[in-house]
């Protein structure tokens, strides 16, 4: 579990850098943005790429990842991680990383904050996650933290979810659904933007199905195409695959604009 202190996004004086584990969705994208206006110098995004075939993990917009990455204008690292692993909300399934070669849970992921630690002047600072209220994912990111010497930040941390989703909502950030998989979604979820409409229709989803407003039980998955850490807004074009109470987008087309 996490300190109040680690929790808030607070100004400290440091000379030493941050990470932020960032998979371009609305937990780690707002994780992003109240650090770099408490003024932590975050240094590198850490794209987390579990093995292929993982179910743990999802990201079914690759491609609009690696656009926020380039519009948000920090350099990214990659770090493999097996899907029974750490992840930040939505840092989902990316892909086959390198990085996963025979390596044990966590060490991927310490591997690359080993060497970033080596790399930035003053060594690693902490570690920026979007996590919202799994003990577990909290355990092993403050375990691994603690291994490495480093502090965490998880500004998300135990927010009240409706709270939390009028906070970036109101905050600026675009957030479009790309997945959904859950009783009481259809198709035309898929593509979606979360604003205060849509969260008046997962308020009245969570009274009827027990949803979580913010999808942390995996009712749905978000990208984020636009936002206050970012430079450049992404265009999309898609399609929907739907399949039952399951679907997701099909992204034929994405663009900074």
């Amino acid at each position: 579990m996490f300190t109040e202190r680690e929790r808030k996004t607070r100004m400290v004086a440091s000379n030493g850098g941050w990470v932020a584990l960032f998979s371009g969705g609305k937990d780690s994208s707002w994780a992003l943005y109240q650090a770099l206006e408490a003024g932590r110098d975050v240094r590198r995004l850490v794209v987390v790429l579990p093995p292929e075939g993982s179910h743990a993990y999802h990201a079914p917009a690759t491609a609009v990842t690696r656009l926020a990455v380039q519009s948000v204008g920090i350099p990214t690292v990659d770090a493999g991680l097996p899907s029974t692993d750490l992840e930040p909300p939505d840092l989902r399934e990316i892909g086959q990383s390198p990085a996963t070669d025979s390596i044990g849970e966590l060490e991927p992921l310490e591997a690359v904050l080993e060497r970033l630690d080596d790399a930035f002047d003053g060594g690693l600072e902490g570690v920026v996650a979007g996590v919202v209220e799994s003990e577990f994912q909290a355990d092993r990111l403050r375990s691994l933290c603690d291994g490495l010497g480093c502090d965490v930040l998880a500004p998300l941390w135990r927010a009240e979810p409706r709270e939390l989703a009028i906070e970036m909502i109101d905050g600026g950030l675009e957030i479009v659904i790309v997945e959904v998989s859950a009783p009481g979604f259809d198709a035309d979820w898929l593509g979606r933007r979360l604003d205060r409409d849509a969260l008046a229709d997962l308020e009245a989803l969570r009274r009827k199905q027990g949803t979580h407003v913010l999808g942390e039980n995996g009712e749905f998955e978000t990208v984020v195409t636009d936002g206050p850490h970012m430079t450049r807004p992404i265009a999309l074009e898609f399609e929907r695959e739907w399949d039952g109470e399951w679907g997701r987008l099909r992204i034929t087309d994405a663009r900074l604009e």
